[in-house]
């Protein structure tokens, strides 16, 4: 698999993003995967808000989750059934505003397949959305997708022998999400300017419509459900 960071331009509010995207990656090839970071979709949707007071920031927080917990370091909440901080908003190359996470990842993503796929005359093509976020128990933020379009999102090994000829039970490959962070690590958190990436040679299987639960899990099955639970909810 090889992971291609597009250097581009400062993406401004309100920029048109197909025609940002055309731009800087002229050609792309049948079972590419073109990676697109959250903040310029969320740039181009106009999803910013330029109240960065701490009451601002609070009532954002609780109006973009729909679950929220204030901790010493950051708001920790449920947002699009995802734990994240903050409800994904960002402060950070935001030039002094907040920058939202976009409205829709999923619909965009599928958007952004259709389009793509007429523009470049492919038929198979992965689109990831992606932000970042910080798993329990472990330094430092990966990379995560918000939407994705194209391929599917998890590899099921359930039902499957292993090496040995164990039947696997629960085992599942996050590969949405795995894209996301190999993604991540090489377009960078800071003043790279890569906000685009193009993945070839990627270990997925393409198709032309998504099942955009089957990342979900409920609270009931998650593993860490028992952590939650006793928890307050604050809104």
């Amino acid at each position: 698999m090889i992971i291609r960071p597009i250097k581009t331009r400062v993406f401004q509010e309100g920029d048109d993003l197909l025609k940002f995207i055309a731009k800087y990656v002229p050609r792309l090839r049948a079972k590419s995967i073109l990676v697109v970071t959250s903040k310029i979709v969320a740039l181009s949707q106009r999803r910013i808000n330029n109240l960065i007071s701490d009451k601002n920031f609070t009532r954002l927080v609780k109006a973009e989750s729909s679950w929220a917990l204030k901790t010493r370091h950051t708001w920790l909440t449920i947002k699009d059934g995802s734990l994240m901080a903050n409800a994904g908003i960002d402060k950070s190359n935001g030039n002094g505003k907040l920058i939202l996470l976009p409205r829709n990842s999923y619909k965009i993503a599928d958007k952004l397949h259709r389009q793509l796929c007429r523009y470049y005359k492919i038929k198979q093509l992965g689109v990831v959305i992606t932000d970042s976020r910080i798993a329990p128990l472990r330094a430092g933020v990966m990379g995560v997708a918000v939407g994705y379009a194209g391929f599917q999102g998890v590899k099921d090994y359930r039902g499957q022998p292993d090496l040995f000829g164990r039947k696997f039970k629960i085992s599942r490959v996050d590969v949405a999400d795995s894209l996301a962070t190999a993604a991540v690590l090489v377009t960078g958190e800071g003043a790279e300017r890569c906000p685009l990436a193009v993945i070839t040679n990627a270990p997925v299987r393409f198709v032309n419509k998504i099942n955009r639960r089957e990342l979900k899990i409920s609270l009931a099955d998650d593993m860490y459900g028992p952590l939650f639970r006793p928890l307050k909810l604050s809104r």
